[in-house]
C-alpha cells in the first residue's frame, strides 16, 4: 500500500492478506477492485469475517469472479443468510478486464486474491496475476528472507 491509500484507510478497519497465496505464488501484476457485496456482508468484513484462503478469480461471461471467498454470516442480520462462499463478482473496468484475460492466457497463469481492505468507505479487493511457484522457488524465497533477516541484525548489533 502507497501512503496515499494508508491516508484514506481508516485506523481500525480491518485489513485481510492471503499469506498463503503470498508464499505459493509469484505474483507478477496487481489491481485493485471493488467487489459487489450485501450490506450484511460488508457488516461481516467489518467485524472480521472473511476469510481468503483457497479463493481464486476467473473470468466469467466477459466478468471477474471471485469464488471460495469466505465471508462469514452476520450474526445479527433480519434478513435470510446469504452463502457463505457465494461467487462474487469484481468491479473492473473493460480495459483491466483485457489486461488480467490477456495475461491468464498465458501456461500456468491464474488470479489470486490477495488482500481485502477498506478504502474510505468502500471494501476493495487486491488481485494478482500469479504463477506458482515450485518447491525449489520455494525455498529459494525463504533462504533470501533469512539472509536479509540475518543482515538486518548484524547491522542492529553493531549499532
Amino acid at each position: 500500500m502507497s501512503k496515499k491509500d494508508k491516508k484514506d484507510q481508516k485506523p481500525g478497519q480491518p485489513t485481510f492478506v492471503n499469506r498463503v497465496a503470498l508464499r505459493n505464488y509469484a505474483v507478477l501484476d496487481r489491481f485493485e477492485a471493488g467487489i459487489a457485496l450485501a450490506g450484511q456482508e460488508v457488516k461481516s468484513i467489518r467485524s472480521g469475517g472473511v476469510n481468503l484462503r483457497d479463493s481464486y478469480a476467473r473470468i466469467k461471461d466477459g466478468e471477474v469472479m471471485v469464488f471460495d471467498l469466505h465471508i462469514a454470516p452476520y450474526k445479527f442480520t433480519t434478513q435470510d443468510q446469504l452463502p457463505p462462499r457465494r461467487p462474487r463478482r469484481l468491479l473492473l473496468n473493460k480495459s483491466e478486464i483485457r489486461k488480467i484475460r490477456k495475461a491468464i492466457d498465458e501456461k500456468g497463469m491464474t488470479i489470486i486474491p490477495l488482500k481485502v481492505y477498506f478504502k474510505k468507505h468502500l471494501v476493495k479487493i487486491e488481485i494478482g496475476i500469479c504463477k506458482g511457484k515450485r518447491e525449489f522457488e520455494k525455498r529459494d524465497t525463504i533462504a533470501k528472507k533469512e539472509s536479509e533477516r540475518e543482515k538486518e541484525r548484524a547491522l542492529r548489533e553493531r549499532e
